[in-house]
């Protein structure tokens, strides 16, 4: 039987293999997977003072780390700001802690959470359905990978409404068939 944070990772790679990849919601998740240049780190926090602490050593990480073998980073926290709204109250923190850090044109952060809701949206809209995760993911990215992709990738500023039509067209009924949600129990 795996571990908890196995399965955690195991849900993680899931989701990003059908929903992401697989539904096309990141053009450039595929190369950066299939290269094995992810870094999936199941946090242990308790609180956002131990997420922050781990985020921290996972921007050092990333920053020093040779982007040819790490040029992702997930940092998935399974067990803090499991709740939405504090969830998003801290990305505020993550930026602040990226500016404090002057690696604010170097790296960002794109969050994803099981409760994602855009603002102006009802929380069961499919379209809240595109930054869904099986449990709260910090997505550390480096700004020189995003813009190779973005250069790479004609019309990217249309991927936002291409996945808000992706998920319209699946629906609720095609993402619950996706299976992508979390599995782990503690």
């Amino acid at each position: 039987m795996p571990t908890f944070s196995e399965q955690v990772i195991t849900d993680t790679t899931r989701w990003l293999e059908r929903a992401v990849i697989g539904l096309n919601l990141c053009p450039f998740a595929k190369a950066v997977f299939i290269k094995n240049q992810i870094r999936f780190v199941v946090s242990t926090a308790q609180t956002t003072a131990e997420l922050q602490n781990e985020l921290r050593a996972e921007l050092d990480f990333l920053q020093q780390a040779d982007p040819a073998l790490i040029d992702t980073t997930l940092i998935i926290h399974p067990d803090v700001l499991r709740d939405f709204l504090d969830y998003n109250d801290f990305l505020d923190e993550a930026d602040t802690l990226l500016e404090e850090m002057a690696l604010e044109g170097e790296i960002q952060i794109a969050s994803f959470h099981p409760d994602y809701q855009f603002a102006g949206t009802e929380i069961d809209d499919i379209t809240n359905f595109t930054n869904r995760s099986p449990y709260p993911t910090l997505h550390l990215l480096r700004e020189d990978s995003v813009d190779r992709a973005v250069e790479a990738f004609p019309e990217a500023e249309d991927i936002f409404e291409k996945n808000m039509q992706t998920l319209a067209d699946l629906g609720n009924a095609g993402w619950a068939e996706l299976g992508v949600m979390a599995s782990a129990v503690k």
